[in-house]
């Protein structure tokens, strides 16, 4: 990009431009690191992926599978970007400015999904509800009645809207559904407190990922006028080093 015969304030700027973009690139790959490590620690949690297991709402993990893929083309993406920037390789950093927008689109559908299958009022909550459900109506094994008894105990919960559910069910209310100081049975019922529960364990994630989609225009932005910029300067030094009007 840097010809002998260039100025050096187009050196100056070339240089300038190049630690800009290695800059933008490098925080982005922190972004990505962090999201790759954040989204594998919700995946392999060994407590979380056993409510998982035990209320099968594996659909939890769709959002997550998401943004671990998109997190690893991130910190890809963003390595690649560094190396076109110190290399000063044009043909990379166009290509880098392209990638961005798949980044961004990965982000925002994973946050998305992730969102969609973990707050309150979303699409998780049904699936919290047949599950629980069906283990109510199974409450007399020993099976559903130990995963009965370590999410309600654990939440504090009672059934999967309240202790009506044990009523209408025609099932005993356990001790585990009452608390412990008052002995009143817990108001709430497990699908709205795993909701928030979900919720505030993933939002930190779609946050996170939000956050790398801002960053993403920012990149393709500052990328592709700081590379046009170069070309420009770079062109016009040429016309006025050979004296042509047109090249």
């Amino acid at each position: 990009m840097v010809v002998k015969n260039s100025t050096p304030q187009l050196e100056q700027q070339i240089q300038c431009i190049k630690f800009t973009i290695f800059c933008l690139n490098s925080v982005m790959w922190i972004f990505g690191s962090a999201m790759f490590g954040l989204s594998l620690w919700l995946r392999f949690e060994p407590v979380f992926e056993d409510w998982i297991m035990f209320l099968d709402m594996y659909e939890f993990y769709i959002g997550v599978y998401v943004l671990i893929a998109t997190s690893v083309f991130v910190i890809i993406v963003a390595f690649v970007g560094c190396g076109a920037a110190l290399m000063e390789y044009v043909l990379g950093l166009f290509v880098h400015v392209g990638l961005q927008l798949f980044c961004f689109i990965c982000g925002l559908a994973g946050a998305a999904v992730i969102l969609d299958y973990s707050t309150y009022d979303s699409q998780i909550q049904p699936i919290i509800r047949r599950s629980m459900s069906n283990l109510i109506s199974n409450s007399q094994h020993d099976r559903a009645s130990g995963i009965l008894k370590l999410i309600q105990e654990n939440v504090g919960c009672c059934g999967a809207d309240g202790p009506m559910d044990y009523v209408n069910m025609l099932k005993p209310l356990p001790t585990e559904c009452r608390d412990t100081v008052t002995g009143n049975a817990f108001f709430h019922g497990c699908v709205e407190e795993i909701s928030w529960f979900l919720e505030a364990r993933s939002g930190w994630l779609a946050g996170l990922a939000l956050s790398l989609c801002m960053l993403h225009p920012a990149v393709h932005q500052m990328t592709q006028g700081s590379t046009k910029h170069a070309l420009l300067c770079f062109l016009e030094q040429l016309r006025e080093s050979n004296g042509l009007d047109r090249i």
